[in-house]
């Protein structure tokens, strides 16, 4: 059996492990989801969001919804205790923060998972139903993601990131870049499909439009 070091263990430990592997099981579970309910000929744009969506609800409601939980009504997560209080303390190890219930993550978090996770869950909604307002709502969700991401990380940047501890590769490159990056360019991709659908359709209609005129 591999045998860690006490470095090793520092890096990796049990609560990284089902951590991750709860991150890996509503991804699949989003996978599952869009096998059973989009259509066969339903393009890979829309099987891509109705995947992101869904994990994206999926984590808001399952991960950061136990944080709300552990951080209200004079709760931390550093004075919890239970499976939730353990993945949150791992976290809170890469973002003091995140263990003390600091009021603006607190704020952000309660818009993201009230607002943001039930707004995303009327989106795979719609791309169920195949309604096209689905568009608008997308550039709406992910104009809040991108903003709320924003206003986690640029408040600490700006003060020196004095809450932020680097020194754990996991920590830096897992938990704070890319756990928090795919937050960026995945609504950054999915404002992008949505204007070439609106202006798309919008620019078609006018053609038609001036057509019409013409003749």
């Amino acid at each position: 059996m591999f045998e860690t070091t006490p470095s090793t263990q520092s890096v990796f430990t049990a609560t990284s492990a089902y951590s991750l592997a709860g991150v890996a099981a509503l991804l699949v579970l989003a996978f599952t989801a869009e096998r059973a309910l989009l259509p066969k000929n339903a393009s890979w744009q829309d099987r891509f969001t109705f995947i992101w969506l869904t994990f994206d609800a999926l984590i808001h409601f399952a991960f950061e919804g136990s944080f709300i939980a552990l951080s209200t009504f004079g709760r931390t997560v550093n004075t919890s205790k239970g499976i939730f209080a353990q993945m949150w303390q791992e976290y809170a190890a890469a973002d003091t923060r995140w263990g003390t219930a600091d009021p603006t993550v607190v704020s952000i978090e309660l818009l993201t998972v009230f607002g943001a996770g039930t707004l995303a869950v009327w989106i795979v909604y719609q791309i169920v139903r195949r309604n096209p307002e689905r568009y608008y709502w997308i550039v709406v969700l992910s104009t809040a993601e991108l903003y709320g991401g924003w206003m986690t990380f640029a408040p600490e940047w700006l003060s020196g990131s004095p809450a932020l501890n680097t020194s754990n590769p996991l920590h830096l490159w897992v938990y704070l870049f890319f756990m928090n990056f795919i937050w960026v360019v995945v609504p950054l991709w999915l404002m992008y499909d949505s204007y070439t659908q609106i202006v798309g359709t919008l620019r078609s209609a006018q053609a038609k439009l001036q057509l019409q005129k013409a003749e």
